[in-house]
């Protein structure tokens, strides 16, 4: 706006709504002018004379100059310059920023320079977005373009609440039924045959009055003047009911159209072209959830389906009589109908529509980011570099931590204490100490920390359940009597692992105490992972007290549980232990390799690596890239993956599995799947930005399509820590020889 045409009106309103969605979405618009003097509104950044190519060309520049991040393009033959509108091409070839392409018509028989310009504009777009199931149809069917790449959302409409149009009624003062046709007037409208209709519905309902609301259309006054408009008129009052024909002879407000639309008794859209695939005023009508008789184009025929409207003849009053008049007969006709229009048009306001938007328009970055020139990726080469291993850093570690523990989250790099302690990043947090210490002594801040993280594990044990609880208030208050099955598995490993590697014998000898009097609580569990923690904690433990029957026996009995959850679900193209990926998934395979080697059962091992092999498949990415399940998870039988918000546990989970993997089956497999990983956290990842804050020593706590999550929580920069740990032995020790250690 303030352009009067329907695509100005669409642009305008998907641009404010956007705008409403919340997050990090910026909205500018370039408009599309056919003349210099509109009064554009602040948000209109660069308009363009649609018969100037340069404009164009000028207007590329300014959007790879301002930098953003998507374009949207709001396509209609005839407001682009240039045969069949391609001076458009001048601007979609040179912007470099995907693009989504909203069709507002899609014909059945283009010509060849339509086809051409269509076509070419389609494959530029990394999204296709239509409005009916019709168009999908031609898209495929006359274009070629793949189903999946076509997002189908609706026209959006504003909410119209009941009673708004109450006084614009009164004011109008019609008996009824008020029968309402708006838009831009044009001859392929049809609304001749609505005013023909007029004599026989007054003869049954003489209050009934039709009001034709809208200014012509700017392209038929340029070219006809009002001769259409004045045809109209002139027919009324040939046909004596010039006085029940209203005419509104403006561009009205959004705010005027809710009234009418609430006003109205009954809508009538008799357009003439049967290819319409779209239609804003239809689509406004139904949400207003009053009856619609409508001429059987295209778009009406798929938006009044099941009940929503009537459809008549194209040019036949007749027939529109007939529909009014059936309406004015039965009341429980038009409730019905109007209920069924307002519960479809429910699903079409534009909050809604606006956040399928920008789905769409995520999907389309992520499109774009897959197959970026092959200039702008990292080289393969690259890749497969000896990994430098950056300097251990635990300052962020020490920020988290206290004298009660290690605090869960952080406000950036600001530990949160609002939201307390948690035993399942105190675990983390123990059992990577006792790595650390065996390779060597602790310093003294490092063996400080140690002993509060084993004091908080030792204080979380409830001996009446024989669980640990998880979560604690900043006020050391406990938030609950037992924790989750997975905080309990993670804590008995974290005991495991100060088993095997930690020096100082009172803390072994508590980290023994409490394995045995916690670890027994697994065999009730019914959760995987929780199994994988805890059969990693007992084969830990088992690497410093072999001849330990029972911990031998937790093992058999929770990797037995794995690999016969595994070959419950498993399928030739499915090696996996659930039917759906989730979060931790390395881990799963890698208690089955873990617990092969101790428990010397090579078919388990062999079962571990096959599922780990398929699932690091499935996590690489663009020139070998770690592309880990995102948080929303994949669920068997897939079509589309959402590869966002990615978690540094999965990257972690992955580094440790395939170093247990390199142990078990030494080989560059392993070696590069373990350092693709751990590139991750690097920056190697699909929108190329490090995680890892060498500085201090923290991790971010996610990767998004388009930005790291800026929170470094304990859980993420424990996941990393955990993975520097592995990789610290992979850099110095790349073929063979690795001491074996599983790290949170």
């Amino acid at each position: 706006m303030p352009r009067q045409c329907g695509i100005a009106t669409f642009t305008g309103d998907l641009a404010c709504y956007l705008s409403d969605t919340g997050g990090n979405v910026v909205v500018d618009c370039i408009a599309m002018s056919d003349r210099q003097d509109y009064d554009y509104p602040d948000a209109v950044k660069f308009a363009i004379n649609d018969s100037e190519p340069e404009d164009y060309a000028r207007a590329a520049a300014f959007l790879n100059q301002a930098g953003y991040d998507l374009l949207s393009v709001q396509h209609e033959y005839g407001i682009f310059g240039g045969e069949a509108g391609s001076h458009l091409m001048g601007l979609v070839r040179a912007v470099k920023m995907p693009i989504v392409t909203t069709l507002h018509t899609v014909l059945m028989d283009p010509s060849p320079a339509q086809r051409a310009v269509l076509g070419e504009l389609l494959e530029l777009s990394e999204r296709v977005v239509v409005m009916s199931e019709r168009a999908v149809m031609l898209l495929i069917e006359v274009h070629g373009i793949s189903r999946s790449k076509i997002d189908l959302i609706p026209h959006g409409i504003p909410a119209i609440p009941q009673g708004s149009g109450t006084a614009r009624r009164n004011s109008l003062a019609i008996p009824g039924p008020m029968i309402l046709t708006f838009g831009l007037l044009s001859p392929d409208k049809g609304i001749q045959y609505v005013i023909e209709a007029m004599p026989k519905i007054l003869e049954f309902a003489p209050g009934a009055t039709y009001m034709v609301v809208g200014a012509t259309h700017p392209h038929v006054r340029a070219t006809s003047g009002e001769s259409y408009r004045e045809s109209l008129q002139a027919r009324a009052v040939e046909l004596g009911v010039s006085n029940k024909v209203r005419f509104v002879d403006s561009f009205v407000s959004i705010e005027d159209l809710v009234e009418f639309l609430d006003a109205m008794d009954v809508y009538v859209t008799p357009y003439l072209n049967v290819k319409q695939i779209t239609s804003g005023t239809l689509a406004y009508s139904v949400g207003a959830g009053k009856p619609v008789i409508s001429t059987p184009y295209w778009y009406a025929e798929e938006v009044l389906a099941d009940g929503r409207g009537i459809l008549v003849p194209f040019r036949d009053s007749d027939a529109i009589v007939q529909a009014i008049l059936s309406l004015q007969r039965s009341p429980s006709m038009r409730e019905d109908m109007g209920a069924r229009a307002a519960e479809f048009g429910s699903k079409m306001l534009w909050p809604e529509v606006a956040l399928q938007y920008i789905s769409s328009f995520d999907r389309a970055r992520l499109d774009s980011l897959l197959r970026l020139p092959e200039m702008l990726r990292p080289a393969p080469d690259a890749l497969r570099m000896p990994l430098a291993v950056p300097t251990l850093c635990l300052d962020h570690l020490k920020n988290l931590s206290d004298d009660t523990g290690i605090l869960q989250h952080a406000t950036h790099s600001i530990p949160n204490r609002d939201e307390g302690y948690c035993v399942d990043d105190n675990a983390r947090a123990l059992l990577l100490t006792a790595g650390l210490e065996s390779q060597g002594p602790l310093s003294r801040d490092l063996r400080a920390m140690q002993g509060r993280y084993l004091a908080f594990v030792l204080h979380a044990f409830n001996p009446t359940e024989g669980r640990f609880r998880n979560f604690m208030g900043y006020d050391r208050s406990w938030l609950e009597s037992v924790g989750s099955e997975d905080s309990q598995g993670r804590t008995v490993w974290a005991l495991g692992g100060v088993v095997r590697g930690c020096r100082d014998l009172d803390r072994r000898a508590v980290a023994l105490e409490l394995f045995d009097r916690s670890s027994q609580a697994l065999l009730a569990t019914t959760s995987p992972r929780t199994w994988a923690y805890g059969a990693l904690g007992a084969a830990e433990y088992l690497a410093s007290v072999p001849d330990n029957e029972a911990a031998r026996t937790l093992l058999t009995i929770l990797s037995g549980r794995l690999l016969t959850s595994l070959q419950a679900n498993q399928s030739p193209d499915w090696p996996w232990f659930e039917q759906s990926l989730s979060y931790a998934n390395a881990r799963l395979p890698q208690a089955l390799i873990v617990a092969g080697a101790t428990l010397n059962e090579p078919e388990m091992a062999s079962a571990g690596l096959n599922s780990l092999r398929w699932l690091m498949t499935l996590q690489t990415g663009y020139k070998g890239l770690f592309n880990p399940i995102g948080t929303s998870g994949l669920a068997i039988g897939y079509r589309e993956r959402d590869y966002f918000d990615q978690q540094p546990i999965e990257a972690a989970s992955a580094v440790s599995a395939c170093m247990s993997a390199l142990r078990a089956e030494p080989g560059a497999e392993w070696r590069n799947h373990a350092s693709r990983s751990f590139r991750w956290f690097l920056g190697e990842n699909l929108i190329g930005k490090p995680l890892y804050d060498p500085l201090h020593g923290a991790c971010n706590d996610g990767l998004h399509s388009d930005r790291v999550n800026r929170n470094q929580g304990a859980e993420s920069t424990l996941s990393y820590l955990g993975a520097w740990l592995e990789m610290s032995e992979l850099a110095t020790q790349p073929s063979a020889g690795l001491a074996r250690r599983s790290v949170a």
